[in-house]
């Protein structure tokens, strides 16, 4: 029997998405734990599409937060995807239409890493571990969504399964590999701090609100030394 055998952008492809998609099954059970319905959840996770964003707001609302600072807190980590499509540009181009409503769709963390991933001068892997994470994690994620939300509705509090912990543990993963250098190491301490030390004092959603404005501020600093890894 021949063995399907897949290069290795469409191997990582395949290992990200999967990884992804299965803790869509917490962000499910947390959603309807936080107030949303199945179907609330499910449309969430379709047209948002940003398991950080995701995660924040139902974070927000379960913490006993504003809608207005679910919103705001989840839109702003929402920007960052936009500045993907630049790092992206010469992997994505030309597209059109439908295409590239596609492509902006399945932008994500974790379609990016992939494909930036690739070797710089091998721009069909670059485009292949783009669109098999992209659309890799959209299926699954969607998919084990749905699951989560269903399960969610009889298994009580998602806390009691250590489910609420998968959302800081996904973060942690997309973060760990970006935290080699000093200045980020200290970026990303100063940000935790601010977070801990505001969180008895403001309402849910503010602390991190203010922790990405600490990236936001070391961002626009100038500092020398250091590359900028793709």
């Amino acid at each position: 029997m021949a063995r399907l055998t897949l290069d290795p952008a469409r191997q990582q492809a395949v290992s990200v998405s999967i990884a992804t998609g299965a803790y869509g099954l917490s962000f499910g059970a947390l959603s309807v734990a936080a107030g949303l319905d199945v179907w609330q959840t499910a449309a969430l996770s379709l047209l948002v599409f940003s398991g950080g964003s995701q995660f924040a707001f139902v974070g927000v609302l379960g913490a006993g937060g504003s809608a207005a600072a679910a919103v705001a807190t989840s839109t702003f980590l929402g920007i960052r995807n936009g500045f993907y499509g630049v790092a992206l540009a010469e992997v994505l181009r030309p597209m059109r239409g439908a295409r590239l409503a596609w492509g902006a769709q399945v932008t994500i963390d974790e379609s990016t890493a992939v494909a930036l991933a690739q070797p710089h001068d091998d721009l069909p892997a670059r485009r292949a571990g783009f669109w098999w994470t992209g659309v890799g994690v959209f299926v699954l994620w969607n998919a084990i969504t749905v699951l989560g939300a269903l399960l969610g509705t009889r298994i009580g509090d998602p806390a009691d399964w250590g489910l609420d912990a998968a959302a800081g543990a996904a973060f942690l993963g997309l973060v760990w590999p970006r935290l080699a250098s000093r200045r980020a190491q200290a970026v990303a301490g100063a940000a935790a701090v601010l977070a801990l030390a505001l969180t008895p004092l403001v309402p849910a959603g503010v602390p991190v609100l203010a922790a990405a404005l600490v990236g936001v501020v070391a961002g626009w600093a100038p500092h020398k030394g250091e590359a900028v890894p793709e």
